[in-house]
């Protein structure tokens, strides 16, 4: 009953527009109140405390930070050149770029939303001067930043591996396939798309233009693959790898002579409102996960729902479709942070792998961004393309065929997941 009570205070304060921190962390004090631990309301701030103070988590400021800065120091607009230079001339050829260039910045921004606000203006500008409509253009925008998260250095795949207990290096490892696969059947949507409508095409960049964008794109490419190298070879923590890869993209700032204070300020003030935010919920969700293992809720549900469910496949297809729901709702780490607690444990009687599930599970998440109606990347890139939210809508819809049918594969064939960090790293 103290669960039921928990979680209903919290989607009704939600519901009046209190601030998801706040929702939380007054549903945690009630449900205290209401299970006699009114004399301990101390605990929730050392909760609170206890989960900020995690060294595991120290890698997010700084991964946050790396993203702020490619976007300061203007390597976004780089990087578009360089992917138009290498797929714009192909049927639906900006639509095209689109995806390529979410999937290049997501090595740096590791974020959906900071995706769709660093590349979204320059994506927009070019495919309407183009001729694409604004609406396709920001529809193409929002879907394609559904990479981001899966592409290192990933802040939600950080917090799932804080939460789930798993390595960040298999985390990352394990995102980088479905990512592609993901850009993967974007692209060939845009290529079906282009039979049925007139999208126009770019002219083929010679060999000298490719070189020349490759040589600044790529130097922006180098951030993730400083991150990646250091984990996997034990040379340096997440935490140092990130410090690396900020310092790097300082570097290239320095080169290039894009970086100004004015730009590392914002950069550096972004990084703190970004990661105090993060950190207080985390905060406050800990506090939320003590208290549902002191009602023993985890291993109540891991008793009964195996009765209910008897196979691992259809229990991810419930975890998905439940987690497709409350994404249009709720941002993706406080959905981890609320949920991944309880459901480990039936992650664990079914036999499935964590890191195959943290996947799954951000793929089921990250959808939400692009579904309505509070789908805060719709609201974002409407209010960047300057189009209403319904037209954005009404072009995303389509996108949902092939990005459905990635999730289920996801599901059905954990290899997709496991196959790299296996490689490099070997089975569990």
């Amino acid at each position: 009953m103290v669960a039921v009570g928990l979680f209903t205070t919290f989607v009704l304060l939600l519901a009046i527009r209190v601030p998801i921190t706040a929702a939380i962390g007054v549903a945690v004090a009630g449900a205290l109140i209401a299970s006699g631990f009114a004399g301990n309301l101390w605990i929730v701030p050392m909760k609170v405390l206890e989960a900020a103070s995690n060294s595991s988590l120290l890698a997010i400021p700084f991964f946050v930070l790396a993203g702020n800065l490619m976007n300061a120091v203007g390597m976004t607009e780089r990087i578009f050149n360089f992917a138009s230079a290498l797929v714009g001339h192909f049927r639906a050829g900006l639509a095209q770029v689109n995806v390529l260039a979410s999937v290049m910045l997501a090595g740096g921004t590791g974020a959906a939303v900071a995706d769709i606000a660093g590349l979204g203006a320059v994506e927009i500008k070019a495919m309407r001067e183009r001729g694409y409509k604004p609406a396709f253009a920001a529809a193409i925008t929002t879907v394609s930043a559904i990479v981001a998260p899966f592409i290192p250095p990933s802040v939600p795949l950080v917090v799932y591996s804080f939460l789930a207990n798993v390595s960040v290096a298999r985390m990352f490892l394990a995102g980088i396939v479905p990512a592609f696969l993901i850009a993967g059947a974007l692209m060939v949507f845009n290529r079906f798309l282009a039979t049925r409508q007139d999208f126009p095409r770019e002219p083929r960049a010679s060999l000298g233009e490719i070189w020349r964008h490759a040589l600044t794109g790529a130097a922006a490419l180098m951030a993730p693959a400083i991150i990646m190298v250091g984990i996997l070879t034990g040379t340096t923590t997440a935490s140092e790898a990130g410090v690396l890869a900020c310092a790097y993209i300082l570097l290239l700032g320095c080169l290039f002579r894009t970086l100004t204070w004015e730009a590392l300020v914002r950069a550096t003030t972004e990084t703190m409102l970004i990661t105090s935010m993060i950190m207080i919920i985390i905060g406050f969700a800990n506090s939320m996960g003590w208290l549902l293992a002191i009602e023993q809720v985890p291993q109540s549900l891991a008793a009964t729902i195996p009765n209910l469910v008897d196979s691992a496949f259809f229990f991810l297809l419930v975890t998905m479709l439940g987690m497709l729901i409350i994404g249009c709702f709720i941002d993706g780490v406080t959905i981890k942070l609320l949920l991944v607690p309880i459901l480990l444990p039936l992650v664990d009687s079914y036999g499935i792998d964590r890191v195959h599930f943290g996947i799954v599970l951000q793929m089921s998440i990250i959808l939400g961004i692009a579904t309505p109606p509070l789908g805060i990347g719709l609201y974002i890139v409407s209010r960047i393309a300057g189009v209403p939210v319904e037209d954005v809508v009404r072009s995303v819809i389509p996108y949902f065929l092939p990005l459905t049918i990635v999730l289920v594969l996801l599901a059905a064939f954990p290899q997709i997941s496991l196959w790299l960090p296996h490689l490099f790293m070997g089975p569990q």
